[in-house]
C-alpha cells in the first residue's frame, strides 16, 4: 500500500480540477495505490547494473538502401494529367487572385 492519505488525492484532484464523489474518490485512491505500487516494484529492479532502454528488443533500420533509378521526364509524368499549362499541371485556383 502506499502512503497517498485521502487529504492528498482530494488535493491531486483539485490541482486537476477535477470534482469526485465520495465514491469516485475511494476508487482513485485504490488506483492510485496499485499504480504507486508498481512504480515502487519497478524501482526495486532498477539498478546502475540495469541499462536503461526504450524497447525491450534491439532495433534496426529496415529501409532499402537509397539508390538512383530511372526516372519520369516532364512530358511522361504530364501525359495522364487532365490539364496542363506551360510544361506544369493545371488545377483550378482555390484562393482569390488577391491572396497570390
Amino acid at each position: 500500500m502506499s502512503d497517498l492519505t485521502r487529504d492528498q488525492i482530494l488535493h491531486l484532484a483539485q490541482l486537476a480540477h477535477l470534482n469526485l464523489t465520495d465514491e469516485e474518490l475511494d476508487r482513485v485512491a485504490d488506483e492510485l495505490d496499485q499504480i504507486v505500487d508498481s512504480v515502487a516494484r519497478v524501482q526495486e529492479v532498477a539498478h546502475d547494473e540495469v541499462p536503461a532502454t526504450s524497447h525491450p528488443i534491439p532495433l534496426e533500420n529496415v529501409f532499402r538502401a537509397d539508390v538512383v533509378r530511372g526516372v519520369l521526364n516532364r512530358d511522361d509524368a504530364l501525359a495522364g494529367a487532365p490539364e496542363t499549362e506551360t510544361g506544369r499541371f493545371k488545377v483550378p485556383a482555390i484562393l482569390p487572385e488577391d491572396d497570390r
